[in-house]
């Protein structure tokens, strides 16, 4: 059966049905000694059978051979009537085991020396109708044990009418209303074999790994997080890089470190003398965290996959779901490095656009479009529609419009709640409230590279946005807005929390103008989300100047 896809299970009981056809010195293997071989080791074939009370004893004594039945050995359970006239006779035993070790060990010197016995035409005919139910249930499923049995009850009449009498037959592989299929899907054995023992050398690779890794991670978490907390002056990301670094050491903390020190060869590391022209050139302190990210993250998996092994081979001195734990770390890290490369990109974007607009025809006394070209004309340089009651397909109608306006002058278009319409009027952004879609919903709408805002009402909120991945957050509501009712109001305290600890853009929302903007930026406000302010103004360029001054100077 060489090339065809067999279980270990399958595996192992084609090769002992050779052998035993090998030692009992038949010139072919036969679907029956294949029968035999699954009874050889525990497997789902294995199980059937016993449940039905087949044994290798029954098998040996059927007429199931062709003619050519299994000869006893030595190795044979079941004393003879030779045996047990000879029991007192120690030279016709001695004589008779002698013979025994003899036939078998020149049937295995036969069998080394030339080919592999032939398959008789049926047990290939066996093979065949097991591969294709294999196939049947799957491309890639392998032909298990149950496999290999079903087929020789389905192809051998001598068989089948054997095993029909122990109740075995073709429906025993057939579900039934409460039974899964039992051909489903490969079967393995019951256990598993550890074909290579575990070893003093073995361990001490595993440890040198672990070991190696263990330090990159480490030292390349220190790096972003300096990075991060120096560069970006970011305490939310800080914070989390902290966390990583407390999250990797408890789950290496069960491996002896003793042992991790001791299994250490820096010097005989063929990888200190190994270098790449990219590795000793870095632009920028950015360019130096972004390669320690991807460090840190294959550092991770080598720590997942390798603790594995030290898991299995020695319970007793590592921490039974370490790899489970450097897998969720793994998955962290994703969500850290595009919480920072989110967070430096958005602050290049957002960099000279300190007032933001949110235009509504409900807050503008005068022609809308008057008032979003005095305000562009003003120094806004992002704005958002934010129209509430208007009709779909006159919204769409003035969105363009608005989008005309806007690109023409390089200003920023933002559509508020309505991410279907951003697409259709090819707004630069969207912008949901709590109560609206998730950032990784409005993604799959609008596509990877539409800017995404969210409102926030509490650090825990405006956390959360950052980690989903949102360009930018408001901030709010800090006062008593025009735009919207609110029972209740984050106020000032929120704009000092986020100040305090986020450096994703954000902009403050929520009743700001001209008369309060110095508390805001006390708070540590260094952009506002305006509407009233300028949409209700005489002049609305002159409102819009003296924000965007004001801003400007702080």
């Amino acid at each position: 059966m060489q090339g065809r896809s067999l279980t270990e299970g399958s595996r192992r009981a084609v090769e002992v049905a050779r052998q035993q056809a090998t030692t009992w010195g038949h010139a072919k293997v036969l679907p029956a000694h294949l029968l035999w071989a699954l009874l050889e080791e525990e497997s789902n074939a294995f199980e059937l059978l016993e449940l039905a009370g087949v044994t290798q004893l029954l098998i040996e004594q059927r007429d199931i051979w062709n003619g050519d039945a299994p000869r006893k050995t030595a190795s044979d359970s079941g004393p003879t009537e030779t045996e047990d006239e000879s029991d007192d006779d120690p030279i016709a035993a001695l004589t008779r085991d002698v013979a025994a070790v003899f036939e078998q060990a020149t049937a295995g010197d036969a069998q080394s020396e030339g080919e592999a016995l032939p398959e008789n035409e049926s047990l290939d005919e066996v093979h065949q109708h097991a591969r294709q139910a294999a196939r049947k249930e799957g491309r890639d499923v392998e032909t298990s044990s149950l496999h290999l049995l079903a087929a020789i009850v389905a192809t051998d009449e001598d068989i089948s009418a054997f095993l029909f009498e122990f109740g075995v037959s073709a429906e025993s592989f057939k579900p039934g209303p409460n039974q899964p299929e039992l051909l489903a899907e490969p079967m393995p054995v019951s256990f598993e074999i550890n074909l290579q023992a575990e070893t003093s050398s073995e361990r001490a690779t595993v440890l040198r790994i672990l070991d190696a890794s263990a330090n990159r991670a480490r030292e390349g978490l220190r790096v972003v997080e300096d990075y991060v907390r120096f560069a970006l002056d970011d305490g939310h990301l800080s914070e989390l890089l902290k966390s990583a670094r407390h999250q990797l050491r408890s789950a290496l903390q069960d491996i002896d470190g003793e042992s991790l020190v001791g299994s250490r060869n820096t010097r005989a590391d063929v990888g200190t003398q190994i270098t790449t022209s990219a590795e000793l050139v870095r632009s920028d302190s950015l360019s130096v965290a972004k390669a320690s990210l991807k460090r840190v993250q294959e550092a991770t998996r080598t720590l997942e996959e390798y603790s594995k092994v030290l898991a299995t081979s020695n319970p007793v001195t590592s921490q039974p779901n370490a790899s489970q734990q450097l897998e969720q770390l793994r998955y962290k890290l994703y969500t850290i490095e595009k919480a920072v490369l989110t967070t430096i990109g958005s602050r290049k974007t957002y960099e000279n656009r300190k007032v933001y607009l949110l235009l509504s025809s409900d807050q503008c006394d005068g022609d809308v479009e008057h008032v979003l070209n005095e305000a562009i004309a003003g120094g806004i340089r992002i704005v958002q529609i934010r129209e509430k009651s208007m009709p779909d397909q006159k919204l769409l109608q003035y969105a363009r419009r608005v989008r005309s306006i806007t690109r023409d002058a390089g200003v920023m278009l933002i559509m508020n709640d309505r991410p279907d319409l951003a697409v259709l009027c090819e707004a630069d952004g969207i912008h949901v409230g709590q109560e609206e879609l998730r950032v990784h919903d409005v993604r799959r709408i609008v596509g990877p590279d539409c800017l995404i805002g969210v409102s926030t009402h509490s650090i825990e909120q405006a956390r959360d946005a950052v980690l989903d991945g949102a360009s930018y957050i408001g901030v709010g509501p800090v006062f008593k807005s025009g735009t919207k009712k609110f029972d209740e109001f984050a106020g000032l305290d929120f704009v000092r929390e986020v100040a305090a600890e986020i450096q994703l853009p954000w902009f403050p929302i929520g009743g700001i103008d001209l008369s309060n903007l110095d508390a805001v930026t006390e708070a540590g406000g260094s952009r506002v989300a305006v509407s009233g302010a300028v949409c209700r103004s005489q002049n609305p360029r002159h409102a819009a100047e003296q924000l965007v001054a004001r801003l400007s100077n702080d």
